[in-house]
């Protein structure tokens, strides 16, 4: 795999970068369009000839939508069954798996990307690294991390979706630096470790990766749940972004500004509802194609995320454009007499009120046949009364949501069904 170096002051060569993702472009497209069932039908049904698909016609294909992947999934396969040496399942739309294929190659150069990610929070083979995040369920995650952060030589803590006892007892025997999971988790272990009388702040762990949920605001700066890692840990808090689908991610630098794009592994696009691309720092959804996949390759696979590029250079030295935040997802969009809500402005602002335990969002579609969103709160000792949280939450999404206090148990059920690695925080009941 040809790798961009850096140059001695710590730039890419724009120019160099560009040729290279160009190229890498065309022999990826080619790929498709000679070994992809679905791709064949695409190319012919777009009218696009062999061998001209490139950077700057890249919109002449239609995106590649979930519903196209979940639909036609054993289509996107590009080689023979043989050659196919993991199985990852991923939640379709309808919330029915589908199945992302990856060769050997896929893997190595999975795990070349999240070697990069990791060299860029600082990470070397001095570290020892904790998985919070599952090994196993046919998820990706746990594995592309552990090899990422053995192509770096750190060494590597699998102890996935253990006990909170089972963690504790690991940080004081074993002293891992660096944790890679959930953000909400790792604020529950730090809760949990006080709790039992010891400072996470006072131990070994100097560096957070977290996948998941986002820790940053549109403006970079830390939301309250990325404050409190940092307060709770005294360590850095690292924001990584990835999709199954796309064998990819994007992970925060030690500037901490935003996830970086590897030109050589992908090409991104930032589109606005009509499909056109938009100007950096304009929200709109990400579409990534990403290079150099054998097993189920991809042209221009719409995420449904919601984000923004970074196109000022960065303070460590690299010039290729960076991803934001991710600021919501684009079938959870609600419209609320008028106004636009994404679930993320809404924990946000929960995040910020003093006394909020678990929590869970409900779309729903009331009797009117408008939409209507229902925050679901724990009920705990310091939660604050439901007309101050409906007001706060007016002042920061402009709309008043349905407050609804309930047993602790019952949202602990809906916030982490067993089958989900992550908090299930949205439960879209709209018709």
């Amino acid at each position: 795999m040809k790798r961009l170096k850096l140059q001695p002051d710590g730039e890419f060569d724009a120019g160099v970068a560009r040729a290279i993702q160009a190229e890498k472009l065309r022999t990826h497209a080619d790929w498709c369009r000679r070994h992809s069932p679905f791709y064949q039908r695409r190319f012919r049904e777009a009218g696009i000839a062999p061998g001209t698909l490139g950077l700057d016609n890249l919109e002449s294909l239609p995106v590649t939508t979930k519903d196209d992947f979940a639909g036609n999934n054993q289509d996107f396969l590009a080689v023979p069954l043989e050659s196919v040496v993991d199985i990852v399942l991923s939640s379709g739309t309808t919330g029915k798996p589908v199945q992302v294929m990856y060769t050997e190659r896929d893997l190595q150069r999975l795990a070349y990307n999240e070697e990069l990610s990791f060299a860029a929070c600082g990470v070397t083979a001095r570290d020892v690294a904790m998985l919070t995040c599952t090994m196993d369920r046919c998820f990706v995650a746990g594995l592309a991390y552990c090899m990422g952060l053995r192509r770096l030589g750190a060494a590597v803590i699998r102890n996935g979706h253990g006990t909170l006892a089972s963690h504790r007892s690991i940080l004081k025997s074993i002293r891992p630096t660096i944790l890679v999971g959930v953000p909400s988790f790792l604020r529950k272990l730090g809760v949990y470790l006080r709790e039992h009388g010891e400072d996470p702040a006072a131990g070994p762990v100097r560096k957070l990766v977290c996948i998941g949920e986002p820790v940053r605001g549109p403006d970079l700066a830390p939301l309250k749940l990325g404050a409190d890692l940092k307060a709770l840990w005294n360590a850095d808090v690292y924001s990584t972004y990835a999709s199954s689908e796309c064998v990819t991610t994007f992970c925060d630098c030690v500037a901490q500004a935003g996830g970086h794009l590897h030109p050589e592994l992908a090409v991104i696009e930032i589109l606005d509802k009509a499909g056109k691309r938009v100007p950096a720092g304009v929200p709109g959804e990400v579409v990534l194609t990403p290079l150099d996949v054998e097993g189920m390759p991809l042209l221009r696979f719409a995420t449904g995320d919601i984000s923004f590029l970074i196109e000022t250079p960065c303070s460590c030295g690299r010039t290729a454009p960076r991803l934001g935040p991710i600021l919501g997802r684009k079938q959870q969009l609600m419209k609320i007499r008028g106004t636009s809500v994404y679930p993320q402005a809404v924990f946000n602002a929960l995040d910020e009120l003093a006394g909020v335990g678990d929590y869970y969002l409900e779309l729903r579609t009331n009797e009117e046949h408008s939409e209507e969103l229902v925050v679901h709160l724990a009920e705990t000792a310091r939660l604050p009364a439901p007309e101050m949280i409906a007001e706060h939450l007016q002042a920061w999404i402009r709309v008043t949501p349905v407050i609804s206090i309930d047993p602790e148990d019952k949202v602990r059920h809906h916030l982490y069904p067993p089958e989900s690695r992550k908090p299930v925080r949205v439960v879209d009941r709209r018709a």
